[in-house]
């Protein structure tokens, strides 16, 4: 009994003590004027002292959720970043896809070029790459009905005549060099393209505004330059003695792209091997071209 009186002894004592009133008085060191004065207990003190931590910690919190400070702290990222990281991963996707058929594509017309089976290039990521390989000039109604059309059939067989006749005329081509043809368009006989004998070092021109898809050399054919055109036509010069341009340089209607020669194990006198594809498909440049 006598400790619990002992203890409530204290408690009330220690209530009292916090709630004692304390006056603070600023004065002028000089005059001992009083400046100003407030009068506290303990237990205010300890309020005042509680809600302004409490209103510190809020409004921290508050200025690092809401503000682009929280970019600052460790821990946090950044809304921006995250936007980036997303658009030039989806970039990097779309890169590595591109360059992937371009490996295809430049591996296909060289086996093509070469005498050698086309290989299988009917899958979507083709396709939906050669839809943007004609120098982004946009999709017609013609482009739309051709799309479907590959999605159902193989894309590099040889096609009969009546396979081309989709074939657009909208194109007016450039002679790449005048001279006789003696080798005609005959596919039957796996010759795709024409055979042009011309004066030697005779300047080779390309048939169509495009870029270069292709400029190497290969034994069979030798100097080889392939070049794309608008609307999914491809043109391919072989046996040439040097070329003018490189790979992805775009080229004009009528400019010299190379010259005319006798290379390649294929070739048996100066002349230029002319090939017109349109939509992957071996057309007769005779139908396009006055040679």
């Amino acid at each position: 009994m006598h400790g619990m009186a002992q203890e409530k002894k204290e408690n009330k004592k220690l209530i009292t003590k916090l709630r004692n009133k304390y006056r603070l008085v600023i004065l002028n060191d000089d005059t001992f004027e009083e400046k100003l004065s407030f009068k506290l207990s303990r237990l205010n003190v300890f309020v005042f002292s509680g809600l302004t931590v409490i209103l510190l910690i809020a409004g921290t919190t508050l200025l690092i959720a809401f503000s682009p400070l929280r970019e600052y702290i460790p821990g946090y990222s950044s809304t921006a970043l995250k936007r980036d990281a997303i658009r030039l991963a989806q970039v990097t996707d779309s890169i590595e896809n591109q360059l992937a058929f371009n490996a295809r594509y430049v591996q296909n017309m060289q086996g093509i070029i070469s005498g050698k089976a086309p290989l299988d290039l009917s899958d979507s990521l083709v396709i939906d790459s050669l839809n943007q390989i004609s120098l982004n000039l946009g999709i017609t109604e013609e482009d739309s009905m051709l799309r479907k059309m590959v999605e159902e059939e193989e894309r590099f067989n040889v096609p009969v005549e009546s396979d081309n006749r989709g074939a657009s005329q909208s194109l007016n081509f450039f002679t790449p060099v005048k001279g006789l043809v003696t080798n005609a368009f005959n596919p039957e006989e796996n010759h795709l393209g024409v055979d042009i004998v011309a004066k030697e070092n005779e300047v080779i021109k390309c048939a169509q505004d495009g870029r270069v898809l292709f400029a190497e050399w290969t034994a069979e054919t030798g100097w080889v330059i392939i070049i794309q055109h608008a609307e999914k036509f491809t043109s391919v010069y072989k046996h040439n003695s040097a070329l003018l341009k490189s790979q992805g340089e775009e080229v004009r209607s009528g400019e010299p792209i190379a010259i005319i020669g006798n290379t390649g194990e294929l070739s048996s006198g100066p002349h230029l091997h002319f090939e017109l594809w349109y939509n992957a498909y071996a057309v007769n440049p005779q139908e396009y071209i006055l040679f």
